[in-house]
C-alpha cells in the first residue's frame, strides 16, 4: 500500500540520489566545520532578532453579492460614523430647541384703522354701559325705552342708536350684528392677533341681547315683534328724534315703539344676526343655544305664510329711513345662516329649493341685486352658499342649486370691476353701487368685504381665479378691487382726507351727529335748545373716534357740514361693513400662521362638524 502526495507528484526517490551522496563524502571537511559555524551563528542570531517577519495575509469577508476586506468595511463604519457625529447630531440638536413663533407682520394701515372702527359701536351703545366702555362722553341713555309695554320686562333698554339721530332701527341693527359676527367667524384668528376679539365679541352680544328683548325669544312661536324705538316725522313740528338736538343722555321727549304683526323681512334678518353669533359663541354653550332657539322662534314667525307683508309697509316712521323693498332674499339669507348654526338639513333644502332663488330672482341678472346692502343680502346668501360648495361639496340633491348660487357669485363678482362698465366710477375710483345717491361708502365696503371673501374662499382651495367671459381674473384683482375702495375711505382721493373720524391728520370734524356735537357741559338743552350745536361752525367738541361718515358725492366732492346728513352722517350698517371689509384685507394676523381664511374655525362651527347642535323647536316646518 502506498502513500499519497495530496499535493500532487510521486514519492519515489530518483535514480541520482546516491550520487550525490557520493559526491558529498569527498568534500573538505574543514570547509564543511566553518559552513556549520557559520549555519550556528545564523541561528543565534535568530535567537536574538526573532524569526523572519512572515507577510500578513489580506483577510476577506463575504457579504454574500460583493467580496470586500474587512479592512476597507471597517472604514467605511468608521466614515458613517463620523459623517452622523459631524453632520446628525447638529441636526438633532438644532430640531430640539423649541422653535420661535414667526413674527406677525407689523400692523397696517388696515388694521390701524379697525382698531378706530370699532370704537364708533362704543359711542352709539344705548342703554345702562359698562365702566370700560371707553367713551368718556357718553352715558347711560334711553333707561325708560318700552318701559310701558305689558310683555317685555324692564323694557327695551340697551342696543344701539342707529346714526346720528337717537332711533334705534332694529332692521340695519340686526344686518349690523350679522355682518360683525361673519367677520368674526371667518376671522377669529386676525381678530385675535390684533388684539380685539374679545372686544368685538362683546360688540356682538350686546346688539344679540337687545335683539333677543324684541320678542318672546323663550317661546316657540311668536306672533310678533317689536321693530323700532323712537321716531322721526318728516318735517315735522313736534318734539321727537329728529325735530330735536340733543345728547341721548338729555332726552326728554316721547320715544314709542314700532311693533310689527308680519316681518318677513325683519324676522329673517334677526334670525340672521342671532344663528351667526351662535357660532362665534360656541365657546358659551348656554348663550349659543339661548341664541338658536331665539334664531329658530323669530324664523318661523319670519316664515309664517299668512304673515308677508314687509315690516316697513304703510308706517311712516319707518319706510322713509329703512323701507324693505323684499323678503325673499332675507328668506335665503337666514336659511343659509340656520343651517350653518344648526346642521338641521331642512334649512338647506329650503335654501336650495328651485323656487326660492326664483321667487328672490337670484339668477335673473337685475343689476342692483349683485350690491350687497341691509336691504339686499342676495349677494351674501349666494357667496355663503357657495362657500358651502367649494369646502364641503355636498353634492345631490344640492348640487344643482349650489352651483347656480356659485356662478352668480362670480359674476357679482366681475361686475366690481371698471373694465365691464357695470358701474360707474368716479374719476377718484370710488364705485356708485347706489348710482350717486347719499352714503355711498357703506355699500362700497359691504361689497369690498365680499370681494375680499371671495378671494380668500378661492385661495383657500388652491384656485387662482375665474372667468370673466374671455377675461380671467385673479384673486389678486379681486383683493386690488377691495383695497382702492378702502384706500379711497383712508384717504387715497381727490380730497386727500380721509373719512374714518380720527384716521389720518385731515378727517370730518363736523358731523352730523347729535352726541358728538353737543358738549358734555352739565346743562341739558332743551328739545330746541341744542340747535345751536347742530349750527354751530366749530368741529366737533367730542371726537366720534372710527366713525365712517357717508361720505363724496359723484363727483369726488366733499363737504364737511353738519347739516350735511348724506354726506356727514355715520351708521352702523356703515362702520359693520368697514370692520369686516379691514378685516379681510389686512396682513395682521396672517404671519401667525393662520390661512386665507379660518377654514377649520369655521367648519368646526357649521355642519357636519357641530352634530349635537340643538334643533328647531319640534313643531317647526321649512
Amino acid at each position: 500500500m502506498h502513500s499519497q502526495n495530496h499535493w500532487g507528484g510521486s514519492f519515489e526517490i530518483a535514480d541520482g540520489a546516491e550520487d550525490d551522496h557520493s559526491r558529498n563524502m569527498d568534500i573538505d571537511r574543514g570547509a564543511l566545520q566553518h559552513q556549520q559555524h557559520h549555519q550556528l551563528d545564523e541561528t543565534q542570531q535568530s535567537w536574538l532578532l526573532g524569526p523572519p517577519e512572515a507577510k500578513k495575509k489580506d483577510k476577506y469577508l463575504d457579504l454574500g453579492c460583493v467580496v470586500v476586506k474587512r479592512k476597507l468595511l471597517w472604514w467605511i463604519l468608521w466614515a458613517v460614523l463620523g459623517a452622523f457625529v459631524l453632520i446628525g447630531v447638529p441636526i438633532i440638536i438644532a430640531k430640539s430647541i423649541p422653535k420661535k413663533k414667526p413674527h406677525a407682520p407689523p400692523p397696517d394701515k388696515y388694521t390701524e384703522a379697525l382698531h378706530k372702527a370699532l370704537l364708533f359701536f362704543n359711542a352709539q351703545k344705548s342703554g345702562k354701559l359698562p365702566k370700560n366702555n371707553g367713551i368718556p362722553w357718553r352715558g347711560n341713555s334711553g333707561m325708560n325705552d318700552g318701559s310701558t309695554l305689558p310683555d317685555v320686562k324692564g323694557g327695551l333698554v340697551g342696543g344701539y342708536y342707529d346714526a346720528g339721530d337717537n332711533i334705534k332701527f332694529h332692521f340695519p341693527l340686526a344686518f349690523s350684528m350679522t355682518m360683525l359676527s361673519w367677520s368674526v367667524v371667518e376671522y377669529s384668528e386676525k381678530y385675535k392677533a390684533m388684539g380685539e376679539y374679545d372686544h368685538v365679541r362683546e360688540l356682538i352680544k350686546w346688539g344679540t341681547d337687545y335683539l333677543l328683548l324684541t320678542f318672546n325669544s323663550s317661546a316657540p312661536t311668536i306672533n310678533k315683534l317689536y321693530s323700532q324705538v323712537g321716531t322721526a316725522k318728516i318735517n315735522g313740528s313736534t318734539p321727537d328724534d329728529h325735530y330735536c338736538w340733543n345728547r341721548p343722555e338729555d332726552m326728554a321727549y316721547p320715544r314709542p315703539v314700532q311693533q310689527a304683526s308680519s316681518a318677513p323681512d325683519l324676522g329673517g334678518e334677526m334670525a340672521a344676526a342671532l344663528a351667526a353669533a351662535s357660532i362665534v359663541f360656541r365657546d358659551n354653550p348656554a348663550y349659543s343655544k339661548k341664541l338658536v332657539r331665539g334664531a329658530a322662534t323669530v324664523y318661523k314667525f319670519a316664515r309664517d305664510s299668512g304673515k308677508r307683508t314687509p315690516y316697513s309697509r304703510a308706517n311712516p316712521n319707518i319706510e322713509y329711513y329703512y323701507n324693505s323693498t323684499g323678503y325673499w332674499d332675507e328668506y335665503l339669507w337666514s336659511a343659509s345662516w340656520m343651517y350653518y348654526a344648526t346642521g338641521n338639513n331642512s334649512y338647506i333644502s329650503f335654501a336650495t329649493d328651485p323656487r326660492l332663488p326664483k321667487n328672490a330672482k337670484a339668477f335673473f341678472g337685475i343689476l342692483d341685486f349683485s350690491v350687497f346692502s341691509w336691504d339686499n343680502k342676495l349677494p351674501g346668501a349666494t357667496l355663503l352658499l357657495s362657500r358651502l360648495r367649494m369646502f364641503l361639496n355636498p353634492g345631490y340633491p344640492y348640487e344643482e342649486s349650489l352651483m347656480g348660487y356659485h356662478n352668480v357669485t362670480s359674476m357679482n363678482m366681475c361686475m366690481y370691476f371698471p373694465k365691464f362698465n357695470s358701474f360707474n366710477f368716479t374719476k377718484g375710483g370710488l364705485a356708485q353701487f347706489n348710482h350717486g345717491k347719499g352714503q355711498a361708502l357703506q355699500y362700497a365696503v359691504a361689497n369690498s368685504f365680499l370681494a375680499a371673501l371671495y378671494a380668500d374662499y378661492m385661495e383657500s382651495v388652491n384656485v387662482p381665479g375665474w372667468y370673466c367671459g374671455p377675461n380671467f381674473m385673479t384673486v389678486d384683482d379681486l383683493r386690488s378691487f377691495a383695497k382702492s375702495q378702502l384706500n379711497y375711505i383712508l384717504g387715497d382721493n381727490p380730497m386727500k382726507m380721509s373719512y374714518v373720524v380720527g384716521y389720518g391728520k385731515k378727517y370730518p370734524k363736523r358731523l352730523h351727529h347729535r352726541g358728538a356735537s353737543t358738549p358734555k357741559n352739565g346743562i341739558k338743552y332743551s328739545c330746541t335748545g341744542g340747535n345751536k350745536w347742530r349750527d354751530a361752525k366749530g368741529s366737533d367738541p367730542h371726537v366720534l373716534t372710527g366713525a365712517m361718515v357717508g361720505g363724496p358725492d359723484k363727483n369726488d366732492k366733499f363737504k364737511d357740514a353738519r347739516i350735511s346728513y348724506a354726506q356727514n352722517e355715520p351708521t352702523l350698517v356703515g362702520n359693520a361693513g368697514l370692520v369686516a371689509a379691514l378685516v379681510a384685507i389686512t396682513q395682521s394676523g396672517r404671519g401667525s400662521g393662520v390661512g386665507a381664511v379660518d377654514k377649520n374655525t369655521m367648519f368646526s362651527a357649521v355642519p357636519p362638524m357641530f352634530p349635537n347642535a340643538p334643533p328647531p323647536p319640534a313643531s317647526w316646518k321649512p
